[in-house]
């Protein structure tokens, strides 16, 4: 539990994140889903990943009608090329040829 609380803390409302680009595992739902959103909130552009699609579908709709900007990538964590896809899917949208320099790894075991 203390690492989301320290995720709240370093991504609070007065952390600006205009321009960045965020990858977010497990954002379906729970702690992915806040983190996700939060965020969004704080100016990142997000990855949204998980493996249900549909979840992530609605979770985009929400961000991006509070003015924010997200995309969903559904996927198994697991799999490698996810993984790449995960790491490219930002960059290749918003910003051709920078390099990736965070990740939010949020995903439960069994949870998602």
């Amino acid at each position: 539990m203390r690492i989301n609380i320290s995720i709240t803390m370093e991504i609070g409302s007065d952390m600006n994140l205009t321009g960045k680009i965020a990858v977010v595992t497990g954002a379906s739902s729970g702690i992915g889903r806040a983190t996700a959103k939060l965020l969004a909130k704080s100016g990142a552009r997000v990855v949204a990943g998980a493996r249900r699609s549909a979840e992530l579908e609605r979770l985009v709709a929400e961000i991006n009608e509070a003015d924010g900007e997200a995309i969903a990538l559904a996927g198994d964590v697991c799999s490698e090329d996810y993984a790449r896809a995960r790491r490219s899917r930002g960059n290749d949208l918003w910003r051709p040829g920078y390099r990736l320099q965070k990740c939010w790894h949020t995903r439960g075991d069994g949870a998602d």
